[in-house]
């Protein structure tokens, strides 16, 4: 009778020992659950999309704060990132390249797609991995006559994951104006690109769109976005709006874990997105 009441007391222990390591991670994916997944043919990847406001906090206007936004990606430890309105040189940012800056702390390939010229350097969008990047392209997209909409791109690499597996991922801000006009041209441009794409494709940043519409809509017709009800990332202390999401295709290829907006108020104008995939490849 002792006997069975100690080997009861043990299971329960290591029970409570398994639910505590799994609250310890946060509830994604371990090394080892990540190991047994690429066995079976499949890979558990987190994904951050994150405009970051060349690293200038809302509430506070005059100073670049580029370790507030590398605090906030480090605590969610993506494996693959995206980031909009990023400065590379510029005066107004302290001349660094804020892109290669994160990734050197990171530990992170990067890839940078130029924009436009602004303030003595450049302004763009970036892709950050911990896999092998390759294949880097930036795309423009257009805008039409006479709407004096800024330049955007797309800025898409191949990764390459263990087993010879790789998907291609994009980075993308779309126009901020408040007619949606441009904002179309741009996501039908992308939709474009990516039907070209043998591979699997995520996409994720800023697209200045909210869901049901028009831009949106056309989006959905070609990815999957990692949300449905999606909460809201601007503005940062009251969210009301959805415009920052990640998306893939082909749907069968991926399979959605997680998607989260974390709750950081200070570091930048928009609350990051976070997702965790499994791609199914094999």
């Amino acid at each position: 009778m002792i006997h069975l009441i100690i080997i009861r007391i043990v299971a329960c222990l290591i029970v409570i020992s398994l639910n505590a390591q799994n609250e310890k991670n946060g509830g994604f994916s371990t090394f080892d659950d990540k190991r047994q997944n690429e066995e079976q043919g499949e890979v558990s990847l987190r994904i951050m999309a994150y405009n970051i406001h060349h690293a200038n906090p809302p509430s506070e206007p005059k100073i670049i704060d580029l370790k507030a936004i590398i605090r906030t990606i480090k605590a969610q430890d993506p494996d693959v990132l995206a980031l909009q309105e990023v400065d590379a040189n510029t005066t107004r940012s302290g001349a660094g390249n804020q892109a290669e800056i994160i990734a050197n702390e990171l530990g992170m390939e990067v890839y940078f797609g130029k924009a436009i010229n602004y303030d003595g350097g450049v302004y763009g969008v970036a892709v950050l991995s911990k896999y092998s990047i390759s294949e880097a392209r930036v795309h423009a997209l257009p805008t039409a006559p006479g709407t004096n909409g800024e330049p955007r791109v797309l800025a898409t690499v191949k990764i390459s994951l263990p087993d010879d597996k790789s998907f291609r991922f994009g980075s993308t801000h779309l126009d901020s104006q408040r007619d949606d006009t441009n904002r179309l041209l741009q996501i039908q441009e992308i939709v474009n690109i990516a039907s070209q794409e043998p591979l699997p494709m995520i996409v994720a940043g800023d697209f200045n769109a909210t869901p049901n519409t028009e831009v949106i809509n056309h989006l959905d017709q070609f990815f999957t976005r990692t949300c449905n009800d999606c909460e809201p990332t601007i503005p940062v202390l009251k969210p009301e709006k959805a415009i920052d999401f990640i998306a893939f295709k082909p749907k069968e290829n991926f399979s959605i874990e997680y998607h989260k907006v974390i709750n950081e108020t200070y570091a930048s104008d928009h609350l990051p997105v976070m997702a965790v995939l499994k791609l199914n490849q094999k």
